[in-house]
């Protein structure tokens, strides 16, 4: 197959490199860092997704075409630049020549559920927070583009661990983090192989038109996975901040377990890391720190 990573980085560098090693032909597409794509062996191509005009002279002849671009942060305004305009123009410059499939990362944040409760791809997707309100709408705008007929899957990602990355394991190791109230917030994490892995099933066995949840085997408690990394490192647990029900919707925490039954029993993906204790020693077996 002939395919497109747009968004060619953290995830889409390690996506790359596997589909390489599958037999695939890759191509990367970034607005920068085209050296970085030869050196893995992927084919660079320039664009801002978010500027229509910059698709117009490149290649459209993939089979398949995976949306991963990451914003790193930013305003709601920000998001929709990306997300909603840069799929908008994505689905726009493939309709002369649409791919056989097209995957979109999109984020577990698109679940506002604040219980506990487990959510599957058929829970209510209504955040509170506006960025994650515009991963919404990104969403119900390639499903629309998918009853009419375009090849789009979606896959939420949850919280995104792996070298140099794991904002919760940062925090930690550098005595900034803190036990919300009891601690008892679930968390949602999945290593960036798996995720990469999620991805590839989604291309080769998803349905357009579907969303898979991309989360590991194990949602955790804030207390479990602090309790778990002071007991392997050797270190003194976080000390307890007030938490309360304002304080989390400021800054758009949610408590809930999702659930990758679909990803697993429908595209019949299995995990390298199936829980947050296998990733992170898997990580410091390397040598590699999060």
């Amino acid at each position: 197959m002939r395919v497109l990573i747009v968004g060619c980085g953290y995830v889409g560098l390690p996506l790359g490199a596997e589909l390489l090693r599958q037999g695939h032909a890759v191509f990367g597409l970034r607005r920068s860092g085209a050296d970085e794509l030869r050196a893995a062996g992927i084919g660079p191509l320039r664009a801002d997704v978010t500027r229509v005009e910059t698709l117009a002279t490149l290649p459209r002849d993939f089979d398949w075409v995976v949306n991963c671009a990451a914003s790193g942060g930013g305003s709601a305004e920000d998001y929709r630049r990306l997300y909603w305009d840069g799929n908008r123009n994505l689905i726009s410059w493939l309709a002369e020549a649409p791919p056989k499939k097209f995957v979109y990362t999109s984020s577990t944040s698109v679940y506002g559920q604040d219980d506990g409760a487990i959510v599957t791809e058929t829970s209510p997707a209504d955040p509170e927070t506006p960025t994650a309100q515009v991963l919404v709408e990104t969403e119900k705008l390639l499903l629309a583009a998918a009853r009419g007929g375009f090849p789009a899957v979606i896959v939420r990602a949850a919280g995104i661990y792996g070298p140099g990355r794991g904002h919760a394991c940062k925090q930690f190791l550098r005595g900034e983090a803190r036990l919300e109230g009891d601690g008892l917030r679930f968390m949602n994490m999945i290593h960036r192989d798996d995720l990469a892995g999620a991805i590839i099933a989604a291309l080769a066995r998803g349905e357009p038109g579907e969303i898979y949840n991309a989360a590991d085997d194990e949602p955790v408690t804030q207390l479990a996975f602090f309790t778990w990394l002071a007991a392997e490192l050797r270190r003194a647990l976080p000390p307890q901040a007030a938490a309360d029900e304002e304080s989390w919707r400021k800054r758009g925490l949610t408590n809930k377990r999702v659930s990758n039954t679909k990803l697993r029993t429908r595209l019949g993906y299995e995990f390298k890391y199936p829980d947050f204790r296998a990733g992170y020693r898997a990580l410091w077996a390397e040598g590699l720190k999060p």
